[in-house]
């Protein structure tokens, strides 16, 4: 059996996660992360499914991921997987876009996969720089040569993504799901929101979303529990705060779709605190 390593380094000048995963054979489910992610492979084969279209990653390649870009990976081949990004919070981006642009907005990147991107020489020495935790300004700078370019090249604002596009009901489906998460919901709850029928429901929110209710609210808890962890809260109080049955639930949960334990996740700004 292959060795996998999982490391996850935050960065509390640039306040940004750097991953760096290998060997890793998981598969993760159709999920979305509430923060963008850009990252690259440097050994291996990824199957890559996001927003309806499907794509094979290799080295070199670049991908780029919005806010809520519903996305499925698995490892092609049983190779051995390099898996390096960054992840950058919403509010991180938006002031980074306005040291670079002049004004505050949050972008939309319209090229979730850019293959045989010239950038990748930049991210690789970024992502090395987080890793090894160094204190150079290089690594700033690094960071805003990178969005700019990318900016440049791939991004339209927010504000002009599909979300406008989205039904009503779909919309309240999303927020009583965000409101709601720590609470057992049912179908049956959604459909009495919507006045959709359960199957009609489920096809139009996936068939919209591109990810189905469950799979969403899933995301949900998850994302808040990683806020909850990152405080330092204990995972027994997170799993009860997020709607688990129990703190093994929650840890198998978490797991499958972050690729740590919830008590991994919670030391690596644990130590950055120290």
């Amino acid at each position: 059996m292959k060795q996998e390593m999982r490391i996850v380094k935050y960065d509390p000048e640039l306040k940004v996660e750097a991953y760096h995963f290998q060997g890793i054979m998981q598969k993760f489910p159709n999920h979305f992360h509430e923060y963008y992610v850009i990252g690259f492979i440097e050994k291996g084969q990824r199957f890559l499914s996001c927003k309806n279209k499907e794509y094979t990653i290799e080295p070199g390649d670049l991908l780029i991921f919005n806010p809520r870009d519903n996305h499925i990976c698995e490892q092609i081949d049983g190779k051995t997987l390099d898996y390096r990004c960054i992840n950058i919070q919403p509010e991180i981006m938006s002031k980074a876009v306005l040291e670079i642009k002049g004004e505050e907005y949050l972008p939309y990147f319209t090229s979730q996969v850019v293959f045989h991107s010239e950038l990748v020489t930049i991210l690789r020495e970024l992502h090395q720089m987080l890793m090894e935790e160094e204190k150079d300004f290089r690594k700033e700078e690094l960071f805003f040569f990178l969005l700019e370019q990318l900016i440049e090249e791939y991004t339209e604002q927010a504000a002009t993504t599909a979300t406008a596009e989205q039904s009503a009901e779909a919309r309240a489906i999303c927020e009583f799901l965000e409101k709601h998460y720590m609470e057992t919901i049912t179908l049956a709850d959604l459909g009495n929101l919507t006045g959709l029928s359960k199957y009609y429901l489920l096809r139009s929110f996936t068939k919209q979303k591109g990810i189905s209710p469950y799979s969403y609210l899933e995301t949900i808890r998850i994302d808040k529990a990683k806020k909850m962890l990152e405080r330092g809260m204990l995972p027994i109080d997170v799993a009860l705060q997020t709607g688990f049955t129990d703190q093994s639930h929650f840890s198998n949960f978490f797991k499958k779709f972050i690729g740590l334990t919830p008590k991994q996740y919670r030391s690596i700004f644990k130590d950055s605190q120290s």
